[in-house]
């Protein structure tokens, strides 16, 4: 089987089952995310709790949008029946990003790990930002080998929190390291493996058979 498929479908089988995962654990089972902030303790600032909650459903909300947006836009099929579509889909990935990356900075102060998991967030913010912006800078010049590299370093960020989490058990579970220390290694480990893991996958699947421009 080629690999781009066989990528692609490992890719639209972790978006799809991480995306139900979020909508159900914090819109059906645990709305008022107590799990999550019983572990932000020692916090700087109040936390006003229906505003971050707001905020928090909003993010989870376009960080879906985004990870099912860009799913879509890397489909090669969906690509050659409508660009016009694949154009729209590209502008809501980007707003979505914009509206993730905004919440997220509205949160960051109340980042599990105080000050140092805080500043963790915000680098990844400005990170996946600027990215996001280069893949768009790229289209516009007509460069759709460095437009898709951008992408796949782009969409890799939706998978921030799964990475953080995954990290955080395996250190708080797997080690035994106090939680908030396996969070703040979680959250800066993933920065690392957000900005290796894409040049990898971009390396085993080559150049981007899209000749035409979008």
């Amino acid at each position: 089987m080629n690999i781009r498929k066989t990528l692609y479908g490992l890719l639209a089988a972790a978006s799809a089952l991480f995306i139900i995962y979020s909508l159900v654990k914090n819109y059906w089972l645990d709305p008022g995310a107590a799990e999550f902030l019983s572990h932000k303790t020692g916090l700087k600032r109040e936390l006003n709790l229906p505003v971050w909650l707001n905020v928090m459903y909003i993010h989870v909300a376009f960080a879906c949008i985004a990870m099912a947006a860009g799913l879509l836009n890397f489909s090669s099929r969906i690509f050659e029946k409508s660009r016009r579509f694949h154009r729209i889909n590209g502008y809501v990935y980007i707003v979505s990003v914009l509206l993730v990356v905004l919440t997220s900075g509205y949160m960051a102060p109340y980042a599990t790990g105080g000050r140092i998991g805080s500043m963790g967030f915000n680098a990844l913010n400005l990170i996946w930002l600027f990215i996001t912006i280069m893949a768009l800078v790229q289209i516009k010049r007509k460069q759709i080998n460095r437009h898709r590299n951008w992408m796949i370093r782009s969409y890799a960020f939706c998978f921030t929190n799964m990475l953080i989490h995954l990290i955080t058990t395996l250190f708080h579970q797997g080690v035994g390291l106090v939680y908030v220390t396996s969070y703040t290694i979680g959250v800066y480990g993933s920065i690392v493996l957000l900005l290796v893991i894409p040049g990898i996958i971009i390396r085993m699947i080559g150049p981007s058979k899209r000749k035409e421009m979008i």
